[in-house]
């Protein structure tokens, strides 16, 4: 599933082209994706100028004149394809397999929202009622935010024992976030994915936040990554994947160990069914004592995790 970067990614690649546009010509090709499409979404936004746009976690929001916001989401395998087209061009021409709705603009572009697997969604909201949306709501903060920090964390931590790595999927902990950036910001702030929540120090915290910031950054900056069905609107892969330090690279040595040949390779366990990667030499992994009380305990080998 695309996640922040890639979802951003989208949301600027269609913010450049289509800002300040009016939808000229509307086709909506079935009635529902993962849910039904709102009655009438055609006729809804021919003739609407788009105002403007909002990432909200995964979740990207087309704001329009009316006084309302398409929610567009991408799910597993969608994608938002852009071209040039004729002022005159009808929606029907130069479809796509899988396009399940398109539109054409006055200023001569077009877009289309491929969806093999149909597990992608679009909504109508009231603009100033995009929080409220069933979707949204109860979302954590973005990791841009200013109040995304390791108080943030330590409270949204404080008392649970689950992983840290399942922890921070949650989008009510932290939206956007997803299984390829997690693992690579574990990774780089020395924690192990399966270090329970609660049991984190605060240095580890603040090196946890910073790492997240850092890794969605980059990602954003190479265009995202390519994975199965990702592509940018324009039709170019993402290119972060070949800057991943631990997902994916399974027995390979990590880029940080010292002497290359003393890296034990990187692992991979699975949690909540889904892939974890990460080092066991730099992210080893927190042993709980009988003395652990709060947040202290006795740390595996070099375990920075509590520190």
């Amino acid at each position: 599933m695309p996640e922040l970067p890639e979802v951003e990614t989208v949301m600027r690649g269609m913010k450049k082209r289509l800002l300040g546009e009016h939808i000229h010509a509307v086709a909506v090709r079935r009635p529902d994706l993962r849910w039904p499409l709102p009655p009438g979404l055609a006729e809804k936004l021919k003739g609407q100028q788009i105002t403007g746009f909002r990432r909200r976690g995964k979740y990207i929001f087309v704001r329009l004149s009316g006084g309302q916001s398409l929610l567009l989401h991408l799910g597993m395998s969608g994608r938002v394809m852009l071209d040039d087209a004729p002022p005159t061009l009808e929606v029907g021409e130069g479809k796509l397999a899988h396009e399940h709705v398109a539109f054409t603009t006055k200023g001569g572009h077009r877009f289309g929202l491929v969806d093999p697997r149909r597990f992608g969604a679009l909504d109508l909201v009231p603009t100033d009622a995009e929080d409220s949306h069933s979707l949204v709501s109860a979302m954590g903060p973005e990791p841009f935010d200013a109040n995304f920090t390791a108080d943030w964390l330590a409270a949204a931590f404080a008392g649970k024992k689950s992983p840290v790595k399942t922890a921070l999927l949650d989008q009510r902990v932290i939206a956007g976030l997803g299984n390829i950036y997690v693992c690579e910001a574990l990774y780089r702030a020395r924690i192990h994915p399966e270090t329970p929540v609660g049991l984190i120090g605060r240095p580890a915290l603040k090196r946890l936040v910073a790492s997240i910031k850092v890794v969605l950054q980059e990602a954003i900056d190479a265009g995202g990554s390519s994975l199965r069905d990702y592509v940018q609107p324009d039709g170019e892969l993402g290119y972060f994947q070949h800057a991943w330090r631990v997902y994916g690279r399974e027995g390979e040595a990590c880029p940080d160990c010292p002497g290359g040949d003393a890296c034990p390779g990187v692992a991979r366990i699975v949690q909540g069914g889904r892939s974890t990667f990460f080092c066991p030499r730099l992210q080893p992994a927190f042993v709980e004592t009988n003395a652990m009380s709060g947040s202290r305990g006795r740390k595996a080998g070099k375990s920075r995790n509590s520190s």
